[in-house]
């Protein structure tokens, strides 16, 4: 608990310096990546202040917030989505899923959605590397399938954009990246987007002087 605690601690003293020295008005929220922690961690975390969690897979996802449903956690889906465990999802409720990567994908989301009469917090994850390895839409694409989005799947409530820093030691090709994706939020902030999630355990104080308000924070938290 006392390390949980310390980490927890640490995290938030370097997010907060990082946001001060470029926006001190600017709210960062906090995502505990909790894909490979128990429930016994989690509860530990919880039990020291953090509130929000996120998860990569929805078999995970379900099983955890079934064994924890009497905290009242806010659970972030941050993993790729197949269509054919998009039903398993909703049935969680989620208050956000960050990586939408296609509007075929919305679409989908948007059908069940429709069907259930309910909607999901929802973010556009960028490409913004262009890696092959990497989900999400090119940046040259993103602001015309936002729109696309925004007209076609209403009941899927865009609420800004995310992506993961390029995947490389050159912390000049990683700010490249983050600084793409915050471009492209600017031009988006007119039209509801509010949140732009970027940075983990290894590049989040560089995420946040590039513009970002939530951070998922894995291995500096669990540890």
């Amino acid at each position: 608990m006392q390390n949980f605690k310390e980490n927890l601690i640490n995290a938030i003293e370097k997010i907060e310096k990082a946001r001060i020295a470029v926006d001190r008005h600017r709210i960062v929220r906090l995502v505990a990546v909790s894909k490979y922690s128990t429930t016994q961690e989690i509860q530990a975390l919880y039990e020291c202040g953090q509130r929000a969690f996120g998860e990569n897979k929805v078999q995970d996802l379900t099983q955890k917030a079934n064994t924890l449903e009497s905290l009242p956690l806010e659970w972030h889906f941050i993993g790729n989505l197949q269509s054919n465990k998009i039903n398993a999802l909703l049935k969680l409720k989620p208050f956000m899923f960050h990586s939408l990567h296609s509007l075929e994908l919305a679409k989908q989301l948007q059908k069940r959605l429709e069907q259930e009469h309910i909607y999901l917090k929802t973010l556009l994850q960028i490409n913004s590397a262009k890696e092959s390895t990497k989900s999400g839409v090119m940046p040259e694409e993103a602001i015309e399938i936002y729109y696309q989005i925004l007209e076609e799947c209403p009941n899927v409530k865009l609420c800004g954009l995310m992506s993961i820093g390029a995947h490389s030691t050159d912390c000049n090709l990683i700010q490249k990246s983050f600084e793409t994706t915050r471009a492209l939020f600017e031009k988006l902030q007119n039209f509801g987007a509010n949140t732009l999630s970027m940075g983990m355990s290894g590049d989040f104080e560089l995420a946040i002087r590039c513009g970002s308000n939530c951070v998922r924070l894995g291995s500096t938290l669990f540890k």
